[in-house]
């Protein structure tokens, strides 16, 4: 959970700082570099969240779809395969794809407080 944490929360003031002290061209060029940050963050983590959650949906899913009679039923090897596809699923769809949303605020909110040393 650090690792993590410390990437949400340490990405955009390395960032922003970093590119204030690299001496780039222009006048504030940390925030206007920490800005295309967090957009490449927004549309990368949208994109996670969006294939997250439509995969574990879609693995689900299918195995209601098995245990309802179709491709073999219970007991058959293709079940097994999809409960094994379900195990992986059920935290795309429910933990995963949703957490991208609290690293996009975590990320807004952290340049948010660091925007005025920019």
């Amino acid at each position: 959970m650090v690792g993590p944490a410390l990437l949400a929360v340490g990405t955009p003031i390395v960032v922003g700082f970093g590119f204030n002290f690299i001496g780039a061209e222009g006048a504030q060029a940390g925030a206007k570099t920490l800005a295309g940050c967090l957009i490449g963050a927004l549309l990368g983590c949208v994109l996670l969240a969006l294939f997250m959650s439509n995969a574990g949906g879609a693995w689900d899913n299918a195995k209601k779809h098995i245990e309802d009679g179709h491709n073999g039923g219970k007991g058959s090897e293709t079940h097994a395969a999809s409960v094994v596809g379900d195990t992986v699923g059920d935290p795309l769809k429910d933990t995963s794809g949703p957490s991208m949303n609290i690293l996009i605020n975590v990320m807004a909110i952290v340049s948010l407080v660091i925007a005025g040393l920019l």
